[in-house]
């Protein structure tokens, strides 16, 4: 990613909690995994993200998905 151009996904980008679903159509959905556990995180954040509390950049090794 361009350090000078803004993901589309916002924070959600480089969370450890994201996951990537994908429809049909190739439209791609993040969907929160923190949000199984703590009612406060939508499931499906409305993008893009600037602000999260539940943020947190993957483990070093880490693959996201």
């Amino acid at each position: 990613m361009d350090a000078g151009k803004e993901s589309r996904f916002g924070l959600c980008e480089t969370c450890r909690h994201r996951k990537e679903n994908r429809n049909e159509r190739g439209s791609v959905f993040l969907y929160c995994r923190k949000s199984e556990s703590d009612p406060r995180f939508p499931k499906y954040p409305p993008l893009p993200v600037h602000r999260c509390e539940g943020h947190e950049p993957p483990a070093s090794g880490e693959v996201q998905i």
